[in-house]
């Protein structure tokens, strides 16, 4: 192996703590390392928050080792307080499972799981029918409760209440860690930061029984300037499934992050060269957008393909490149009173002057001619609000191939 993985992923922003630097780089500049990550099945598509633990592994298989995509069809049961001012809703096993194939089917879209080059598991294999007292014989006696209380995890949620049943989840997930050691040689995890102290409960509960070394390494977690993790819109989270959320949308998203965040969701979110992430990076000014429009298309082309990548390019030139175009689109803007309420897409079109009249507009609804923000739409009494805006805090209707109307509010 040429270039060591761990300098890969130092250099292009992705590590952010590790129980062992040196240790890890070494072991994986030396050898095929066995490394699991393990995904929660609390919805029925990734995000754009799983896609830069995707992008990691992607590196590391592309190096040689072999990841383990675990899938959380116990753990899900219980649900992971970190992070979280609340208990999560108690799903259906049913309702898990279906969620974990979902997963399953896109992480094949990212990793090769062919001839064992990666490993596909979910840990409902050996959760779900765990023997209570057992476990704590063989589990829980390794893990001292003043040290779980430390953890930022716990510590957040003990002025709000932390039930028995969510302080389980650490003890649950290092077991996970500790099975596929035993099943697959697997001695590394990966997460995000916000799963350090779950990471560090595994490699501790490894040592113990096993008298033998594992470690574990964390991403930074991808926030805005304020803190708050990306991949939130209006409209809920930026999934990979693009039923969920359009190419178009997907590609808006990226298309209009904040600039101080392009050079470093370049070097997590894409597979361009580093000289190229800094060139970018260091865009000012005006010039900053062609950086987004880089970002936004390589993006694209990793989740959803190079095709769906260039229609989402050109149908966004089309209406927001070469700066001043953008604004010779026309545009209505209405009060927020009335978005409040809600307006039909029959009123917008002929407002919009897009129909000669509301027959002509309801003609064209009904024949799925009309798409707003790049969704179609042939409801004819479907009403907008404010909550449906794109990134750009409008709606963008589309009528045909070429007839494009904004609607805002003010």
């Amino acid at each position: 192996m040429s270039t060591n993985v761990y300098d890969i992923l130092m250099e292009r922003g992705f590590i952010e703590q590790t129980t062992d630097a040196e240790a890890i780089r070494e072991l994986l500049g030396k050898e095929k390392v066995t490394f699991y990550i393990g995904f929660d099945a609390t919805a029925d598509s990734l995000t754009a928050g799983h896609f830069l633990t995707i992008m990691a592994m992607m590196h590391m298989q592309k190096a040689g080792h072999r990841p383990i995509a675990l899938l959380g069809g116990g753990t899900t049961m219980i649900g992971d307080p970190s992070g979280k001012s609340d208990m999560r809703t108690i799903m259906t096993k049913e309702k898990i499972q279906h969620n974990a194939d979902c997963f399953y089917k896109q992480l094949t879209r990212f990793i090769d799981f062919d001839n064992d080059s990666a490993i596909i598991d979910n840990n409902a294999n050996w959760l779900l029918d765990l023997n209570y007292v057992e476990f704590l014989r063989e589990i829980g006696v390794h893990f001292s409760v003043n040290k779980m209380l430390t953890a930022e995890c716990y510590k957040q949620r003990m002025e709000r209440g932390l039930t028995f049943f969510e302080f389980n989840y650490m003890l649950m997930q290092s077991c996970d860690f500790w099975k596929l050691y035993k099943k697959y040689g697997c001695v590394l995890e990966l997460g995000g930061n916000d799963q350090w102290s779950n990471i560090l409960g595994g490699v501790d509960l490894i040592r113990r029984k096993e008298g033998k070394a594992a470690y574990g390494l964390t991403f930074k977690l991808l926030t805005t300037s304020e803190g708050i993790k990306m991949g939130k819109t209006m409209k809920g989270a930026v999934w990979l499934d693009p039923e969920k959320t359009s190419p178009y949308e997907f590609y808006q998203y990226w298309r209009n992050i904040e600039d101080v965040k392009v050079e470093e969701c370049l070097g997590l979110l894409t597979f361009l060269p580093m000289d190229e992430v800094r060139r970018l990076g260091a865009l000012q000014g005006a010039e900053i957008n062609h950086a987004k429009e880089v970002l936004a298309y390589e993006i694209t082309k990793i989740v959803h393909g190079e095709d769906e990548a260039k229609k989402a390019q050109e149908a966004s030139r089309a209406l927001f490149g070469a700066g001043a175009q953008s604004a010779d689109i026309p545009t209505t803007t209405y009060s927020k009173e009335a978005f409040a309420e809600g307006i039909d897409l029959i009123t917008l079109l002929v407002d919009g002057k897009m129909a000669t009249s509301r027959s002509d507009a309801r003609r064209n609804i009904e024949q799925g001619g009309v798409a707003v923000n790049d969704v179609k739409v042939t409801d004819i009494a479907r009403k907008f609000t404010q909550d449906d805006f794109n990134a750009d805090g409008a709606l963008l209707v589309k009528k045909g191939k070429k007839a494009y109307h904004l609607f805002k509010a003010e």
